[in-house]
């Protein structure tokens, strides 16, 4: 299973990140790609950072299963679960990537302006591509247990949180006012309708100052 999970991995970054910014590109002009934005000091860098270190424990996991330097010795049953689950995953984050169009992006440009898409999964969740690779990640855990592997999941689940709270939700609020506070108010942050602003907060509010995902 460990070279099962070692192949899943690789093929998902090539497909996910590398496939996904040539097609952004020919389409738009743009990769997707803005990069880590803000310093040390912020959480938003950390966030980033922690996204870039769950990417290489998530390969590192099963490639050192694989070479027997880690012991993995999953149970069936989990093992089948986990290769269900990490499939999964990876297969609704590429649905998520397609679904938001000229909009995808990895990281944040102040400068730039891009459509809030609301329709599809994004009607019921704001965040659907993060919830899908945490839920990919948990599977490739089940399919090649261990440290490294739960080390990976632990360091993309903060970064998802960072960059969410941190950056995206910020930056749509700014860009977008009202109208993504009304999409706040009516969608799950990762779950449908988990994460929702309260009423009183979102009526307190001015436009500019909501409350969502980055999209």
């Amino acid at each position: 299973m460990s070279v099962v999970a070692l192949v899943l991995q690789l093929a998902a970054l090539v497909v996910l990140f590398g496939v996904r910014s040539w097609v952004q590109h020919r389409r738009t002009g743009s990769t997707g790609f803005r990069g880590i934005s803000g310093s040390p000091r912020e959480p938003g860098w950390w966030g980033g950072v922690l996204f870039v270190a769950a990417i290489v424990l998530g390969v590192a996991g099963p490639l050192l299963a694989v070479t027997g330097t880690v012991p993995a010795d999953p149970h069936p049953v989990a093992a089948a679960a986990g290769l269900v689950l990490a499939v999964g995953g990876f297969l609704a984050t590429l649905a998520g990537q397609a679904g938001m169009g000229a909009s995808w992006r990895i990281g944040v440009d102040d400068a730039e302006r891009t459509e809030l898409v609301t329709s599809g999964v994004f009607a019921h969740v704001r965040n659907p591509i993060f919830t899908a690779m945490v839920l990919a990640q948990a599977g490739m855990v089940l399919l090649v247990p261990s440290w490294v592997g739960a080390a990976a999941l632990l360091a993309l689940v903060v970064a998802v949180q960072l960059q969410v709270r941190a950056v995206e939700e910020p930056y749509l609020s700014r860009v977008h006012g009202r109208t993504y506070a009304g999409y706040a108010a009516r969608t799950g942050r990762f779950l449908p309708r988990a994460g929702r602003p309260s009423r009183g907060r979102s009526a307190d509010r001015r436009p500019g100052t909501t409350e969502t995902l980055a999209r």
